[in-house]
């Protein structure tokens, strides 16, 4: 990369020139002064936006006279006062405000000022908060919150136990250690000791651990101070939970006056409490306090739970319940069997029913002789301890050890706070049989409703700041099963699908303009959308009986009549819906008189009711026989279809339909399938939520067994290194590393502290080479600590007489490159980060090149992100030694591979049947070349047959021959040998020097070998005669090495379990790119074998730096933390990882703009060297510029629709820019336009068109895209439009 231009229309007018000569206006580096670097540090996410009129003008002064960075007028001392005017008089008056809390944080408050300033001697409560406040807008716009703390830990104690409300964080060990006494087993000296020691009698090694604990706290010698300290850790999780309750009953109290602090408290704690019970570490003890408080059941039988500003504290209660009953053990960590939950719940009754024989012999036989099915229902329940007394209830309870025991003679005092309902809720929560996680899943429809669509607590608006409460699961670092693991992913991924929906419906029924009709109030549509057609008959045609054990049906069917219109783009359009593409069926009823105007910006529902959605997958169009059209090969005619009304088959979500049905013959309602009006499509890029859905649903239910040395990993838990190959068992100590080195120089110079010893002098050692690593040999259980590689030159044998040039490796790689290629090849995780330029792909390609060369019968699975990064991929794969037989790409995006040969799995099988006759060819011509007479190049089998009894033969005679007449003189070989005369085309073929003639005889030899080894290997597609069970018997059986995009996976694993697929290796490049869940798929696309995972090796190569996963819901990137990536997650988890450190890509003095980022990242040789990367970019003073686009016709930003963000005065600055550059003879396919904001490069795109594409001296730029899109490619020349003017933008 040459050359960078940033376009920045910001307020401020000021330049400052620094770093080279660097060209740069920006409005906040002239604020607070800072290096272009400080501030790329502070980059960030999110949409927290102000107009800067509104920013207070003093912050400025302030931050550069007490404590910005860099400033040459900072001479103000140390002020307590000063932050306490601030906390009191700016943030807390504000009601903090997000816009001031985010411009202290731009000024570096909390790292510069608050944090190196704070000692006991000056805590007060405004200094306590001011950091927590600084604390928590870091955590909310997700930028690294405990970089100064673990500089400076050494207050850290005293803060935090002046703050224990503090954000658990399991990432920070300095976080960790503090926040773990708080959860300790000590604070089983708040539950009932009954309960204790019901607890510490199902487990021995716990019970000493309880005993030896007491014992160190009643012998320990304490100061008063730690003493109270120590207590104020014992108790502080209980006297909390005792003040929410209180807090909750002053809501709950009809007499006062309810306070938003309070009900956002209770919000608040409950998530605590979630945050607490989602955590193995945090919950193995406090578990059991939760239940010993009965914070469920105070919760419950709240009156606020049921009014209508609880709905949200209702959700986080439900999500509480889902958590504190989760199925674990929470002192094993390991997950319970359907088996060991029922026993349990069985244990429960069985006490009650026993509690009953003993106080209630006789009034409650009904109850203690019926089995546990009978009774262990919540009605059923009910139902008996209706009829109850208190005190009855209350024996039930302590018999239960819920409660504490009566005393003698003082029963009142000891129920006193307690009601009847108290104790009835108590004992069904402790007893009643509980829902089947599964079961609710299974039952649980795919495609989003109406009502939750449009719920903001459940799939938020765009506006989301980061500071409220959601019920929504969060991504955290650790997880407490693989079935929590997985059921969270779901969650987010369904709600992030169905907020993508709602944007989609919302933007169609906007331009659809429904409005109500004047006398027969129908609804009317003024308007017109593309991706929507108004529904002309829509039927239920099937309803199918459900399946054994099951509630819904097992399919229903309708049909779908519309008509599609006079325009043929719009009618290929919806022609071409193919089978399982899913569409929303709507029910639209407007309110608004014909002619309202709509507006995109104010709230929707407000504008237009939308009564209904269901959503449905095509099945496919049909024919005027009423059959389906199927997806015919290229070669079948369709049968047209006439007119301008078409039909389609479509099946329902059959638990939506359940559902639907049971609401209305229950609730009277009217029948939804009978009210719809409109249909609606989405684009099929982004409409492939269903399958991924469904394919979570599915690994849900399946046991998910991934391998051993990766189970915990996955979950965060063990050793961060504990699947490095340094760790793992099955190391391979010598490896073979093909053409990895260039020359002998190139191994000593790769693997600096260790000692490489060659196996022959300097001048024989040729590449390639086999390398022994003697610090990974294993001596009487102990590996070795020599640092010693020993290398030795491979020979090897010709695979044929014919001159046959292999590609070859030309790059000499980087010592980490080699680290990583190393570690590539080895059993277990690898983790390469590769910085911008460094060879990501190159690596890649080397490690999937060595491990087909070592492990031949292995099958590797290659997966990217974007098809656009695995035809990169695919293509330096297919510029190596490997057989092309061997390679797969799967998916739609094969036809973008820059090759002319075709790598999909027809295009494959096309190529195996011509290499078959081209093979059969050449047994012909052996077959006439010694003399035999029949037709044995017919097929594969018959050319095996010859093989066997006649070629065979033929080469043992001739071995036996020339061992029999070794020594006799010259020509032996060349006279004795049986297939000189189908080499005929070689002359002469031997020398008659007989060592020679023997290597070119063996040569010989594993050529026709590998003839026939071919033609055994193809014999399969002779037996398959169809097309589909060519390309399934490839796919299992034929190819090595498969690539498909992480999409592809998801979708397709049913079908690749089901077929049988196996792979033994993992590739995945771009795995920063991908989310969590689209990162752990690929792992379980084959079955165990004898209950393990065959997996052996996982290489993710990516960089956490660059983009994280898309994800459209701000709500869901912050609060969820589902922008989290698999690879990002390992990171944070300390998995030890290669960092490439050598670029070549761009100019030094453009590398060093995100050098900072990574750990010591520098350039390869040539990028100093070659003179190309020195010279000056004619017609520009700078390398890399930033320029302050003033407005443009008095405007700047501007949003044409909602967050559809434009810059005409950039945008035009942009092109003109270009065409400057064409003139000046800059080529067009060396340029590329990027903007942040798809609008923005919309609109570059109309500039263009307008201005340049008709010219023939000007001409298109190589590429106009956004960031987002771009990622991963590369230009010589980059112009960058970064649009903000009104409100700040934020560059991640």
């Amino acid at each position: 990369m040459d050359l960078i231009i940033i376009l920045d229309g910001s307020d401020s007018t000021g330049i400052k020139d620094f770093e080279k000569g660097l060209k740069i206006t920006l409005s906040l580096t002239e604020v607070f002064d800072t290096k272009i670097g400080d501030r790329l540090t502070m980059g960030r996410t999110g949409k927290i936006e102000w107009s800067y009129t509104e920013c207070e003008k003093e912050f400025p002064f302030i931050a550069r006279k007490n404590w910005a960075p860099n400033t040459k007028d900072k001479d103000a001392d140390f002020s307590k006062d000063l932050i306490s005017k601030i906390y009191n008089e700016e943030v807390k008056a504000s009601k903090f405000n997000p816009r001031k809390i985010v411009l202290l944080e731009f000024s570096q408050y909390l790292e510069c000022y608050l944090w190196p300033n704070f000692t006991p001697e000056r805590d007060s409560n405004e200094f306590i908060m001011s950091i927590v406040v600084m604390v928590n807008e870091k955590f909310r716009e997700r930028i690294p919150a405990w970089q100064s703390f673990n500089k400076n830990p050494k207050h850290f104690n005293f803060f935090l136990h002046r703050v224990l409300n503090l954000a658990l964080d399991e990432e920070v060990d300095l976080v960790r250690e503090q926040i773990t006494r708080l959860v300790h087993i000590r604070i089983w000296n708040n539950i009932l000791p009954k309960q204790r020691e019901d607890m510490l009698s199902k487990n021995k090694k716990l019970r000493k651990f309880w005993n030896q604990t007491e014992a160190k706290a009643k012998t320990a010698k304490l100061t008063e101070e730690a003493a109270k300290m120590q207590e104020m850790e014992q108790v502080f999780l209980w006297k909390m939970i005792q003040r929410f309750k209180r807090t909750l009953d002053r809501i709950d109290d009809e007499n006062s006056e309810i306070d938003v602090d309070d009900i956002r408290y209770c919000e608040r704690f409950v998530q605590l409490m979630i945050d607490l019970e989602a955590l193995l570490p945090t919950r193995r003890f406090f578990n059991a306090v939760l239940h010993s408080s009965h914070l469920l059941v105070h919760c419950l039988l709240s009156s606020f739970i049921k009014s209508e500003a609880g709905s949200l504290f209702c959700q986080l209660v439900d999500m509480l319940k889902f958590y504190a009953r989760f199925e674990i053990d929470e002192i094993t960590g390991l997950p319970l069997t359907h088996t060991e939950v029922a026993t349990r719940h069985t244990d429960h009754v069985i006490q009650l029913q026993k509690a009953a024989f003993k106080y209630f012999k006789e009034s409650m036989k009904d109850f203690y002789l019926l089995n546990v099915s009978g009774v262990d229902s919540r009605k059923a329940l009910t139902k008996q301890f209706t009829s109850m007394s208190k005190s009855e209830l209350y024996r039930f309870a302590e018999f239960l050890h819920l409660v504490p025991s009566v005393e003698e003679g003082d029963e009142k005092k000891t129920m006193d706070g307690m009601e009847k309902e108290y104790l009835m809720e108590a004992l069904i929560l402790h007893c009643e049989r509980r829902v089947n996680q599964l079961q609710q899943l299974n039952e649980q429809p795919l495609y989003p409703t109406e009502t939750v669509i449009w719920d903001e607590n459940i799939v938020p608006y765009e506006h989301y700041s980061g500071e409220g409460v959601l019920a929504l699961n969060k991504l955290n670092l650790q997880f407490l099963t693989l079935h929590d693991y997985l059921l969270r992913n779901f969650n987010l991924f369904q709600l992030e699908s169905t907020y993508e929906i709602r944007q989609d419906l919302q933007d169609v029924l906007f331009r659809m303009k429904p409005w109500l009709h004047e006398t027969n109030g129908n609804c009317v549509w003024g308007g017109w959308a593309r991706m929507a057609l108004t529904i002309d008959e829509f039927t239920i045609v099937e309803v199918a009986k459900p399946l054994v054990g099951e509630k819904s049906p097992a399919v229903v069917k309708a049909h779908l009549q519309l008509n599609i219109g006079k325009r043929m783009d719009i009618r290929g359009e919806w022609e071409s819906l193919r089978k399982h593409d899913v569409l929303f069926l709507v029910t639209c009823r407007p309110k608004s008189a014909i002619g309202t105007r709509f507006n995109p910006r104010m709230p929707f529902k407000d504008q237009i009711e939308v009564a209904y959605v269901r959503g449905a997958e095509v099945e496919g169009m049909l024919d005027p026989h009423g059959n389906v059209i199927e997806e015919f090969e290229a070669y079948e005619k369709k049968p047209t279809v006439q007119g301008d009304v078409r039909r389609w088959r479509i099946t329902l979500d059959p638990n939506q339909y359940r559902l639907d049905m049971e609401n209305t013959v229950e609730k009277k309602t009217e029948d939804v399938y009978y009210t719809f009006n409109l249909v609606v499509r989405r684009d099929p890029k982004t409409n492939n939520f269903k399958a991924v859905l469904g394919t979570m649903r599915e690994l849900l239910n399946t046991e998910c067994v991934v391998p051993d040395w990766l189970h915990n990993l996955i979950l965060g838990y063990g050793e961060p290194d504990q699947a490095n190959y340094k760790k793992m068992t099955n190391v391979v100590d010598t490896v073979d590393m093909n053409d990895t080195f260039l020359d002998f120089d190139h191994v000593k110079e790769s693997f600096d502290g260790y000692k490489v010893v060659g196996s022959e002098k300097d001048e024989k050692m040729l590449p390639p080479f086999s390398l022994s690593f003697k610090d990974l040999t294993t001596v009487e259980g102990m590996r070795s600590k020599e640092r010693t590689v020993e290398v030795r030159p491979l020979s090897r044998v010709p695979v044929t007489p014919y001159s046959h040039k292999t590609n070859k490796n030309k790059i000499r790689f980087t010592p980490a490159q080699v680290e990583a290629i190393k570690s590539g090849m080895q059993p277990g995780l690898t983790m390469v980060v590769g910085p911008p330029g460094t060879g990501k792909t190159d690596v890649a390609v080397q490690i999937i090149s060595n491990i087909y060369h070592n492990w031949p019968n292995q099958r590797t699975l290659i997966v990217t992100h974007s098809n656009q990064a695995l035809n990169q991929l695919f293509e330096k794969i297919i510029a190596l030694d490997v057989d092309e037989r061997h390679l797969l790409r799967m998916g739609h995006g094969e036809e973008g591979l820059e090759t002319e040969k075709d790598f999909s799995r027809y295009g494959r099988v096309n190529h195996v049947l011509k290499e078959r006759i081209r093979l059969l060819g050449e047994v012909e011509k052996l077959a006439r070349a010694m003399g035999e007479v029949g037709d044995v190049g017919y097929t594969c089998e018959t050319a095996g047959h010859f093989f066997r009894y006649r070629v065979c033969r033929a080469w043992d005679e001739f071995l036996s021959s020339s061992k029999l007449d070794e020594g006799e003189g010259r020509d032996i070989v060349k006279n004795s040998f049986p297939f000189t005369a189908f080499f005929a085309d070689i002359q002469p073929l031997f020398s008659g020097v007989n060592e020679s003639d023997s290597r070119i005889a063996a040569s010989c030899w594993e050529h026709i070998s590998r003839i026939f080894s071919q033609l055994e290997e193809f014999r399969a597609f002779e037996l398959l005669r169809n097309g589909r069970d060519r390309t399934e018997y490839l796919l299992v059986k034929e190819a090595k090495i498969i690539a498909m995009t992480c999409t592809h996976a998801a979708l397709r694993r049913a079908q690749l379990v089901q077929l049988g697929f196996r792979y033994d290796n993992i590739l995945m490049e771009e795995a920063a790119q991908i989310l969590e869940v689209e990162t752990f798929m690929p792992l379980l696309l084959q079955n165990p074998q004898d209950g393990r995972n065959r997996l052996k090796r996982w290489i993710m190569i990516g960089d956490h730096h660059q983009l994280p996963p898309v994800v459209q819901n701000v709500a869901f990137q912050k609060y969820c933390n589902m922008e989290q990536s698999l690879f990002g997650r390992f990171v944070r988890l300390g998995v030890p990882y290669v960092l490439l450190d050598r670029q070549g890509r761009a100019r030094s003095d453009i590398a060093s703009l995100y050098a900072w980022r990574y750990r010591a990242l520098g350039n390869l040789p040539h990028v100093e060297a070659i003179p190309a990367f020195q010279r000056a970019n004619a017609g520009f003073a700078f390398t890399f510029q930033l320029i302050d686009v003033p407005e443009f016709n008095k405007v700047g930003e501007s949003q044409p629709s909602p967050y559809f963000y434009q810059n005409l005065g950039e945008a035009e600055y942009a092109v003109a820019l270009f065409t400057y550059m064409r003139i000046l003879g800059y080529p067009s396919e060396k340029i590329s336009i990027i903007t942040t904001y798809n609008g923005q490069a919309q609109l570059l795109r109309d500039v263009v068109q307008r201005r340049c594409a008709d010219n023939p001296l000007i001409g298109m730029p190589h590429k106009i895209s956004t960031v987002d899109k771009y990622q991963g490619q590369q230009n010589e020349y980059v112009i960058l439009s970064l649009v903000r003017t009104n409100n700040i933008g934020h560059v991640r």
